[in-house]
């Protein structure tokens, strides 16, 4: 094989790797978090559409934020209310830090996974590539 088209099958393989890279990220996309201040409380008035598109226990979901904000929330209806103002953003980026640590599959980068217990370890199996990973934190 001539060293001409050698340097073309590789320019086309890297141009499929590319596009198929570009398309990754875009299946997956959390709402705009809807939040409203009353006083010294913060109503996070869409919580519970997130639980459900993460297929997570809400509970769990709760006590991430709840965790990561250092301060006491309790559910109320469709809501979560959370003591001291909180910025949407902060809401956003904690969402987002929660989709990479605990929904993310680590080997294909896919929402599609499940939680698993075995043994008292929490493993996360992907339904996509079937990777399956160990779990850090209780939150998931």
């Amino acid at each position: 094989m001539a060293k001409g088209e050698y340097e073309k099958l590789l320019k086309k393989i890297q141009d499929k790797i590319s596009e198929n890279k570009k398309d990754t990220g875009s299946r997956f996309e959390l709402p705009p978090v809807d939040i409203m201040w009353q006083g010294n409380r913060t109503f996070f008035r869409n919580f519970a559409d997130f639980p459900k598109l993460l297929r997570r226990d809400p509970e769990k979901v709760l006590q991430y934020l709840s965790k990561e904000f250092a301060s006491p929330v309790q559910v109320a209806g469709d809501k979560a209310v959370f003591v001291g103002k909180k910025d949407p953003h902060d809401f956003t980026m904690l969402l987002t830090r929660y989709v990479k640590e605990y929904l993310e599959c680590p080997t294909c980068k896919s929402p599609d996974t499940r939680v698993e217990k075995s043994n008292r370890l929490t493993f996360l199996v992907c339904e996509a590539c079937g990777a399956k990973s160990s779990l850090k934190g209780p939150y998931a």
